[in-house]
Protein backbone atom coordinates (compact mmCIF):
# COMPACT_ATOMS: atom_id res chain seq x y z
CA UNK A 1 0.00 0.00 0.00
CA UNK A 2 1.61 3.40 -0.85
CA UNK A 3 1.49 6.64 1.07
CA UNK A 4 -1.14 8.32 -0.58
CA UNK A 5 -3.55 5.19 -0.29
CA UNK A 6 -2.69 5.68 2.91
CA UNK A 7 -3.58 8.93 3.83
CA UNK A 8 -6.66 8.85 1.69
CA UNK A 9 -7.73 5.71 3.99
CA UNK A 10 -6.92 7.57 7.26
CA UNK A 11 -8.90 10.63 5.87
CA UNK A 12 -12.01 8.34 4.78
CA UNK A 13 -11.72 6.87 8.53
CA UNK A 14 -11.82 10.26 10.20
CA UNK A 15 -14.25 11.53 8.34
CA UNK A 16 -16.57 8.31 9.29
CA UNK A 17 -15.77 8.46 12.62
CA UNK A 18 -17.21 11.96 13.66
CA UNK A 19 -20.94 10.53 12.72
CA UNK A 20 -20.29 7.31 14.61
CA UNK A 21 -19.25 9.16 17.78
CA UNK A 22 -22.18 11.31 17.71
CA UNK A 23 -24.18 8.55 17.31
CA UNK A 24 -22.78 6.94 20.03
CA UNK A 25 -24.74 9.04 22.79
CA UNK A 26 -26.96 8.22 24.39
CA UNK A 27 -26.12 5.14 25.19
CA UNK A 28 -28.92 4.62 28.11
CA UNK A 29 -31.44 6.79 29.60
CA UNK A 30 -31.18 10.43 29.64
CA UNK A 31 -32.25 12.55 32.66
CA UNK A 32 -33.05 16.33 32.33
CA UNK A 33 -32.78 18.21 35.75
CA UNK A 34 -34.94 21.08 36.29
CA UNK A 35 -34.30 24.10 39.15
CA UNK A 36 -37.93 24.72 39.26
CA UNK A 37 -41.44 23.01 40.37
CA UNK A 38 -43.50 21.34 38.36
CA UNK A 39 -45.53 23.77 36.16
CA UNK A 40 -43.19 26.51 35.57
CA UNK A 41 -42.76 27.76 31.69
CA UNK A 42 -39.29 25.61 31.71
CA UNK A 43 -41.01 22.16 33.35
CA UNK A 44 -43.54 22.27 30.65
CA UNK A 45 -41.25 22.63 27.75
CA UNK A 46 -38.83 20.37 29.06
CA UNK A 47 -41.60 17.79 29.44
CA UNK A 48 -42.65 18.27 25.64
CA UNK A 49 -39.07 18.03 24.47
CA UNK A 50 -38.16 14.91 26.42
CA UNK A 51 -40.83 13.06 24.53
CA UNK A 52 -39.35 14.20 20.91
CA UNK A 53 -35.87 13.73 21.88
CA UNK A 54 -36.51 10.26 23.45
CA UNK A 55 -38.30 9.33 19.94
CA UNK A 56 -34.81 10.70 18.16
CA UNK A 57 -32.48 8.68 20.59
CA UNK A 58 -34.42 5.79 21.40
CA UNK A 59 -34.27 5.96 25.13
CA UNK A 60 -36.36 7.23 27.81
CA UNK A 61 -35.65 11.15 28.25
CA UNK A 62 -36.41 11.40 32.37
CA UNK A 63 -37.53 15.07 33.38
CA UNK A 64 -36.79 15.62 37.34
CA UNK A 65 -37.93 18.66 39.52
CA UNK A 66 -35.02 19.61 42.12
CA UNK A 67 -36.48 23.16 42.98
CA UNK A 68 -35.30 25.71 45.92
CA UNK A 69 -32.10 26.91 46.25
CA UNK A 70 -32.03 29.42 43.78
CA UNK A 71 -30.59 27.06 41.26
CA UNK A 72 -28.09 25.52 43.37
CA UNK A 73 -29.51 22.51 44.58
CA UNK A 74 -30.44 21.30 40.88
CA UNK A 75 -27.15 22.44 39.59
CA UNK A 76 -25.27 20.10 42.56
CA UNK A 77 -27.22 17.72 41.39
CA UNK A 78 -26.38 17.46 37.71
CA UNK A 79 -22.55 18.07 39.13
CA UNK A 80 -22.46 15.26 41.62
CA UNK A 81 -23.95 12.87 38.96
CA UNK A 82 -20.83 12.97 36.99
CA UNK A 83 -22.54 11.33 34.21
CA UNK A 84 -23.02 12.81 30.91
CA UNK A 85 -26.13 11.53 30.42
CA UNK A 86 -27.45 13.97 33.23
CA UNK A 87 -28.01 17.06 32.28
CA UNK A 88 -29.28 20.43 33.35
CA UNK A 89 -32.18 21.96 31.67
CA UNK A 90 -33.73 25.44 32.74
CA UNK A 91 -33.23 29.46 32.56
CA UNK A 92 -29.74 30.64 32.52
CA UNK A 93 -30.98 33.37 34.66
CA UNK A 94 -29.93 31.80 37.60
CA UNK A 95 -26.28 32.15 36.40
CA UNK A 96 -26.39 35.55 35.68
CA UNK A 97 -27.45 36.48 38.78
CA UNK A 98 -25.32 34.34 41.17
CA UNK A 99 -22.57 37.35 41.40
CA UNK A 100 -24.95 39.88 43.29
CA UNK A 101 -26.57 36.91 45.14
CA UNK A 102 -24.38 34.36 46.54
CA UNK A 103 -20.66 35.10 47.92
CA UNK A 104 -19.11 33.13 45.59
CA UNK A 105 -19.97 30.58 42.88
CA UNK A 106 -20.97 27.46 43.93
CA UNK A 107 -19.31 25.34 41.24
CA UNK A 108 -16.21 25.57 39.04
CA UNK A 109 -16.36 28.00 36.56
CA UNK A 110 -15.40 25.78 33.71
CA UNK A 111 -17.61 22.96 34.74
CA UNK A 112 -20.59 23.77 33.08
CA UNK A 113 -20.89 23.03 29.32
CA UNK A 114 -23.22 24.98 27.10
CA UNK A 115 -25.35 22.78 25.05
CA UNK A 116 -27.99 24.18 23.89
CA UNK A 117 -30.48 27.02 23.33
CA UNK A 118 -33.78 26.02 23.44
CA UNK A 119 -36.49 29.00 24.19
CA UNK A 120 -37.34 32.38 25.64
CA UNK A 121 -39.52 32.55 28.30
CA UNK A 122 -42.16 34.94 28.37
CA UNK A 123 -42.37 36.36 32.36
CA UNK A 124 -45.39 38.20 33.72
CA UNK A 125 -45.76 40.61 36.17
CA UNK A 126 -49.06 39.75 38.27
CA UNK A 127 -51.07 40.88 41.40
CA UNK A 128 -54.39 39.86 43.03
CA UNK A 129 -57.33 40.38 41.10
CA UNK A 130 -58.43 42.56 44.09
CA UNK A 131 -55.57 44.95 43.63
CA UNK A 132 -56.76 48.18 42.83
CA UNK A 133 -53.78 48.57 40.12
CA UNK A 134 -53.87 47.66 36.18
CA UNK A 135 -50.77 48.89 35.01
CA UNK A 136 -47.21 49.24 36.69
CA UNK A 137 -47.70 53.29 37.10
CA UNK A 138 -50.94 52.39 39.22
CA UNK A 139 -48.82 49.72 41.18
CA UNK A 140 -46.13 52.11 41.71
CA UNK A 141 -48.91 54.99 43.19
CA UNK A 142 -50.26 52.24 45.27
CA UNK A 143 -47.08 50.90 47.08
CA UNK A 144 -46.20 54.64 47.76
CA UNK A 145 -50.11 54.62 49.57
CA UNK A 146 -49.62 51.37 51.56
CA UNK A 147 -45.54 51.86 51.95
CA UNK A 148 -44.17 48.70 54.36
CA UNK A 149 -47.45 46.76 53.97
CA UNK A 150 -46.76 45.09 50.48
CA UNK A 151 -44.67 41.87 49.64
CA UNK A 152 -43.42 40.50 46.72
CA UNK A 153 -41.72 37.18 45.72
CA UNK A 154 -40.25 36.02 42.12
CA UNK A 155 -39.29 32.75 40.77
CA UNK A 156 -35.68 32.90 39.61
CA UNK A 157 -32.18 35.49 40.77
CA UNK A 158 -32.55 37.83 37.82
CA UNK A 159 -36.23 38.68 38.33
CA UNK A 160 -35.26 38.73 42.44
CA UNK A 161 -32.44 41.44 40.94
CA UNK A 162 -34.95 43.48 38.52
CA UNK A 163 -37.54 43.60 41.29
CA UNK A 164 -35.79 44.76 43.70
CA UNK A 165 -33.84 47.18 41.76
CA UNK A 166 -37.60 48.20 40.31
CA UNK A 167 -38.33 48.62 44.18
CA UNK A 168 -35.51 50.34 45.16
CA UNK A 169 -35.42 53.03 41.99
CA UNK A 170 -39.00 54.09 42.59
CA UNK A 171 -38.08 54.16 46.15
CA UNK A 172 -40.51 51.29 47.90
CA UNK A 173 -41.17 49.99 50.77
CA UNK A 174 -41.75 45.95 50.18
CA UNK A 175 -41.03 43.10 51.80
CA UNK A 176 -39.40 40.06 49.71
CA UNK A 177 -41.20 36.72 50.69
CA UNK A 178 -38.79 33.49 49.37
CA UNK A 179 -40.81 30.34 47.96
CA UNK A 180 -39.36 26.77 47.41
CA UNK A 181 -42.20 26.16 44.61
CA UNK A 182 -44.38 27.88 42.50
CA UNK A 183 -47.53 26.47 43.48
CA UNK A 184 -47.40 28.11 46.88
CA UNK A 185 -46.44 31.18 45.64
CA UNK A 186 -49.10 31.40 43.02
CA UNK A 187 -51.70 30.71 45.66
CA UNK A 188 -50.77 33.79 48.01
CA UNK A 189 -50.77 35.85 45.86
CA UNK A 190 -54.13 35.03 45.02
CA UNK A 191 -55.34 35.50 48.56
CA UNK A 192 -53.45 38.78 48.47
CA UNK A 193 -51.02 37.64 50.74
CA UNK A 194 -48.32 38.71 48.01
CA UNK A 195 -49.42 42.03 46.04
CA UNK A 196 -46.56 41.55 43.28
CA UNK A 197 -45.39 38.25 41.84
CA UNK A 198 -42.71 38.37 38.52
CA UNK A 199 -43.21 34.68 37.09
CA UNK A 200 -43.41 32.75 33.72
CA UNK A 201 -46.58 33.56 31.99
CA UNK A 202 -47.11 29.50 32.20
CA UNK A 203 -47.25 29.60 35.88
CA UNK A 204 -49.64 32.16 36.68
CA UNK A 205 -51.88 31.69 33.23
CA UNK A 206 -54.75 29.54 34.25
CA UNK A 207 -55.33 31.78 37.42
CA UNK A 208 -55.18 35.23 34.97
CA UNK A 209 -57.60 33.30 32.84
CA UNK A 210 -60.09 32.56 35.85
CA UNK A 211 -60.13 36.07 36.72
CA UNK A 212 -58.00 35.06 40.44
CA UNK A 213 -55.56 37.30 39.39
CA UNK A 214 -54.22 40.75 37.13
CA UNK A 215 -51.52 40.40 34.65
CA UNK A 216 -50.26 43.98 34.06
CA UNK A 217 -47.01 43.67 32.53
CA UNK A 218 -44.24 41.37 30.67
CA UNK A 219 -40.52 42.07 31.18
CA UNK A 220 -39.77 41.29 27.75
CA UNK A 221 -37.83 43.26 25.38
CA UNK A 222 -41.00 43.07 22.46
CA UNK A 223 -44.71 42.53 23.12
CA UNK A 224 -45.70 39.18 22.87
CA UNK A 225 -48.09 37.65 19.85
CA UNK A 226 -51.23 36.90 21.73
CA UNK A 227 -51.21 38.92 25.15
CA UNK A 228 -52.69 42.26 24.97
CA UNK A 229 -50.00 43.28 27.49
CA UNK A 230 -47.18 46.33 27.68
CA UNK A 231 -43.76 45.72 28.30
CA UNK A 232 -41.49 47.16 31.45
CA UNK A 233 -40.25 49.29 29.11
CA UNK A 234 -43.48 50.28 27.56
CA UNK A 235 -44.68 51.12 31.17
CA UNK A 236 -42.04 53.22 31.72
CA UNK A 237 -39.94 50.85 34.13
CA UNK A 238 -36.99 49.93 31.76
CA UNK A 239 -35.35 48.02 34.95
CA UNK A 240 -37.68 45.55 34.86
CA UNK A 241 -36.77 44.69 31.28
CA UNK A 242 -35.66 40.99 30.56
CA UNK A 243 -35.75 37.95 28.12
CA UNK A 244 -36.09 34.55 30.11
CA UNK A 245 -33.86 32.06 28.26
CA UNK A 246 -34.12 28.54 28.63
CA UNK A 247 -30.88 26.33 27.93
CA UNK A 248 -29.54 22.55 28.08
CA UNK A 249 -25.91 22.65 30.07
CA UNK A 250 -23.40 19.31 30.77
CA UNK A 251 -20.47 18.85 32.49
CA UNK A 252 -17.23 18.61 31.96
CA UNK A 253 -16.38 16.39 34.71
CA UNK A 254 -18.92 14.09 33.28
CA UNK A 255 -16.50 13.58 30.03
CA UNK A 256 -19.21 15.29 28.03
CA UNK A 257 -18.32 15.05 24.71
CA UNK A 258 -18.67 17.57 21.89
CA UNK A 259 -20.35 15.12 19.90
CA UNK A 260 -22.90 14.59 22.40
CA UNK A 261 -23.29 18.07 22.58
CA UNK A 262 -23.76 18.96 19.01
CA UNK A 263 -26.14 16.04 18.53
CA UNK A 264 -28.42 17.63 21.61
CA UNK A 265 -28.49 20.89 19.67
CA UNK A 266 -29.11 19.58 16.23
CA UNK A 267 -31.83 17.10 17.62
CA UNK A 268 -33.51 20.00 19.83
CA UNK A 269 -33.74 21.59 16.57
CA UNK A 270 -35.55 18.65 14.63
CA UNK A 271 -38.07 18.98 17.59
CA UNK A 272 -38.35 22.29 17.94
CA UNK A 273 -39.20 22.46 13.81
CA UNK A 274 -42.81 20.10 14.73
CA UNK A 275 -45.90 22.19 14.78
CA UNK A 276 -47.23 20.37 17.51
CA UNK A 277 -44.64 21.41 19.74
CA UNK A 278 -43.94 24.87 18.72
CA UNK A 279 -48.03 24.97 19.05
CA UNK A 280 -48.09 23.36 22.68
CA UNK A 281 -45.23 26.10 23.92
CA UNK A 282 -46.86 29.01 22.21
CA UNK A 283 -50.04 28.46 24.18
CA UNK A 284 -47.94 29.27 27.14
CA UNK A 285 -45.82 31.99 25.91
CA UNK A 286 -42.77 30.31 25.00
CA UNK A 287 -41.02 31.72 22.42
CA UNK A 288 -38.91 29.08 19.99
CA UNK A 289 -35.59 30.10 19.97
CA UNK A 290 -33.08 26.76 19.60
CA UNK A 291 -29.49 27.22 18.94
CA UNK A 292 -26.04 25.56 19.45
CA UNK A 293 -24.23 25.95 22.34
CA UNK A 294 -21.93 28.71 21.47
CA UNK A 295 -25.51 30.73 20.24
CA UNK A 296 -26.39 29.68 24.01
CA UNK A 297 -23.18 31.04 25.24
CA UNK A 298 -23.62 34.48 23.29
CA UNK A 299 -27.27 34.44 24.29
CA UNK A 300 -26.03 34.49 28.22
CA UNK A 301 -23.58 37.07 27.96
CA UNK A 302 -25.96 39.15 26.65
CA UNK A 303 -28.44 38.88 29.44
CA UNK A 304 -25.47 39.10 32.06
CA UNK A 305 -24.76 42.19 30.18
CA UNK A 306 -28.40 43.61 30.89
CA UNK A 307 -28.61 42.91 34.43
CA UNK A 308 -24.92 44.44 35.06
CA UNK A 309 -26.87 47.51 33.33
CA UNK A 310 -29.35 47.01 35.67
CA UNK A 311 -27.38 46.22 38.50
CA UNK A 312 -25.80 49.22 38.29
CA UNK A 313 -28.05 51.55 37.68
CA UNK A 314 -29.79 51.26 41.31
CA UNK A 315 -26.47 50.47 42.81
CA UNK A 316 -25.88 46.54 43.36
CA UNK A 317 -22.42 45.44 43.04
CA UNK A 318 -21.05 42.30 41.93
CA UNK A 319 -19.97 40.44 44.88
CA UNK A 320 -17.60 38.28 42.31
Amino acid sequence: MNAFVRIALSVAAFAMAAPLAAQSWPQRPVKLILPLGPGAGADIGARLFADGLSKRWGQPVVVENRPGGDGVIALNAVIAAKDDHTLLWGPSSAFAGYPYTLDKLPYDKDELVPTARVTVTVVAIAVPASSKASTLKEFVALARENAGQFNWTSITQITDITTAGFIKKNGLQMERIGYKDTVSALNDLVVGRIQFYTAAYAIVRTQAQAGRIKLIAVTNKNRVAGLDLPTATESGFPELEFDGLVGIWGTRSSGFSDAARDRIAADVKAVAADPTVAQRLSATAQVINPGTGADLSASMEEQAATLARVASMVGIKPKF
